[in-house]
Order: structure tokens, then sequence, then C-alpha cells
């Protein structure tokens, strides 16, 4: 049987393998990516349920850990209805693209030393120009399905996600001037030595806490979710899908969170490095998918703990704190940066 495989199956192996290696590392990410963003919608509502003294699922399977697989069948087995007044091309592109620019971004995230698809010198102005495109999918949602309240959502959206971009992009600046890099595993690699050289740990501690709170409004989730506020939108933009599309639209919202929560990750919570030097031996992918879990029970508590903000009072919020902090932080470090050499 070895010598079968050596001479006939490896050689084949070794001719192949150039033409499907991209195909096999990209299942290899977005395979895990989709099983955790299932068990997200779990946790969520386990969470939630914990918080206000409920027990959230518990009967699809053992702790009702087969709930995420039943609410995707439900979902996929239902009639996919189009508005008569929609633009049906558009209607249905709009949560492809939303869903397709979510798993995209994870190409240039290092999981550990060397573990990354794309390790580019740009990676970081790869990663914000595909969180600024998400924009498009929920707009052309909005216009595409011919209802005020869905047009109402999508217009809260861009308005949003445009103001705590600018925010969210002087953040970054702040880091790149500590770092001196765009690649992102340069930015990681900055961070090693243990909790105290993370930049959540010192000058940068404020910036994490704007990062943070503009990925809230980046993802529409709670305390910022206007563009789906079911007071007065009933649901915004995706108010008219149902099955399939509506599904897109919901696995890319829950990937856009584990996405924004690895970039956290990687700016402010050393990556794939463990807190103390002596904890080292863990590996590295280990390490950042529980810190990755960490950041995003931050999303789920948030979520549990605080009311809708009124329109006016995220605008401001967004332009009058944010946005000047932000400013200022770009100053100070630049300076500290030139008067110290780095």
């Amino acid at each position: 049987m070895a010598e079968i495989f050596t001479d006939t199956i490896w050689p084949w192996l070794v001719f192949i393998w150039p033409w499907i290696k991209i195909p096999v590392l990209i299942l290899v990410i977005i395979v895990p990516v989709l099983l955790s963003v299932a068990y997200l919608t779990y946790w969520e509502r386990k969470i939630i349920g914990w918080m206000q003294l409920r027990k959230g699922p518990n009967v699809v399977g053992p702790l009702g850990l087969l709930q995420p697989f039943a609410d995707g069948l439900k979902l996929f087995l239902k009639e996919t209805v189009i508005p008569s007044g929609a633009n049906p091309i558009i209607f249905l592109l709009s949560p492809m693209i939303t869903f397709v620019l979510a798993l995209v971004a994870w190409a240039v995230i290092p999981f550990d030393e060397g573990w990354v698809l794309a390790d580019i010198n740009v990676g970081i102005l790869y990663l914000f120009a595909i969180s600024s495109l998400g924009v498009y999918g929920i707009v052309m949602a909005g216009w595409a399905s011919n209802s005020k309240y869905a047009f109402l959502g999508a217009l809260r959206s861009a308005a949003q996600m445009v103001s705590y971009e600018v925010s969210m992009g002087f953040v970054i600046v702040t880091v790149l001037f500590l770092v001196g890099s765009l690649n992102l595993s340069d930015i990681v690699r900055a961070q090693a030595g243990g909790i105290w050289n993370w930049h959540v740990v010192g000058i940068l501690a404020p910036m994490c806490v704007v990062f943070f709170v503009s990925t809230l409004a980046e993802t529409n989730r709670a305390p910022f979710d206007l563009p789906e506020a079911e007071a007065e939108l009933v649901a915004g933009y995706f108010v008219e899908y149902s099955s399939f599309p509506f599904a897109m639209f919901f696995l890319g919202e829950y990937a856009n969170m584990i996405l924004m929560a690895g970039m956290t990750t990687i700016l402010f919570l050393g990556g794939w490095h463990a807190p103390f030097p002596a904890l080292e031996f863990v590996p590295g992918i280990i390490w950042f998918a529980l810190k990755i879990a960490f950041v995003l029970f931050f999303f789920l508590w948030v979520r549990a703990t605080f009311p809708r903000y009124r329109y006016d009072q995220l605008m401001r919020l967004g332009w009058k704190v944010f946005l000047p902090l932000s400013l200022a932080w770009v100053v100070l470090v630049a300076g500290i940066v030139e008067f110290t050499g780095g």
C-alpha cells in the first residue's frame, strides 16, 4: 500500500498541488469561519439569556447545540420572495456582495506566525478598504427593495458607517505610527514579549476603546443598530428579504463581527502572542481564537446591557467626540514618535 502511494498517488499530488493550493487554503479558512458564525448566533442567544435569567436555546440537540443548523435549514427551505416593485438583479446581488466581502477580508488575517493566506505589505489598507465597501451591499438592498422602510434603513446605515470609518482610520494611523508598517504580521510581531507590550496597555488604550465602539457602529450592532431599528423601521434595509438572501445578510453581519474582533485582536491585543512569555508553548492560533472570543463577548454584553441610541446621539458621538479625540491622538502619538525616535 505504501509503495502504491509513493509510486502512483504522490507524484500526482506533487503535480496538481500548485493548482489546487489556493482553493484548498481558502476552504481551510472559510469553513471554520462559517462554523464560527453559526455558533456565534448560538452563544449570543445563550449569553443574553443568562444575563436576562433565561435558559436560551436548549431544545434542539444536547444543550441546544444543534439550534444553529435547525435555523439554517429552516431558512434555506423557505421560499425566496422578490417584491413586485423591486429591481430583481440588484435585490439578489446585494446580499451576495455583503456576504462575499465579509469572507474575502480573511485573506490577509494572520492566525499565527506564517499562517496567513496573503501576507501583503499593505494588509491593513486592504482590510480597511474591504470594510468600507460593505456599505454598498446595504445601500443597494435598501434601494432595490422599493420600500420606504428599507430605503430609510439603508440611508441610516450609509451615514453611520461613513461617520465611524473616519475615526477608525485615525485610530489605525496611530497604530501605524508606532509600528512603522502596514503589514498585519509586523503589527503583531511588534507586540511580542508579553501583555505589557500590547497596544491596549499604554498610550493607545483610549484608541482601543474608540476602535471597539466604532466596530459596533460599523457592524450595525446594538446600541448602534439604528439601520435595523424594529420600532420604527420594522427590520431596516433587509425588511423585504426572506429565505437564502436573508440568510446571506445574516451570515455577513456575524462574519463581520468576527472580522472586527480579529482586527481588534491584531491591532491592540497582541494577535497570536501569549499574554506572558511563559505561556508561549501554547500554539498561537489558540491564543488568537481565545482573544477573538473575548472581544466577541463584549459585543454580546453591550447588546444585552445598553439601550439603542437616538440618531442624533449616534452622529454626535461619531463627529463631535470620536473624530476630535482620534485626531488629537494622531498628533500626540506622532509627536512622541518624532521626539523619542520611535
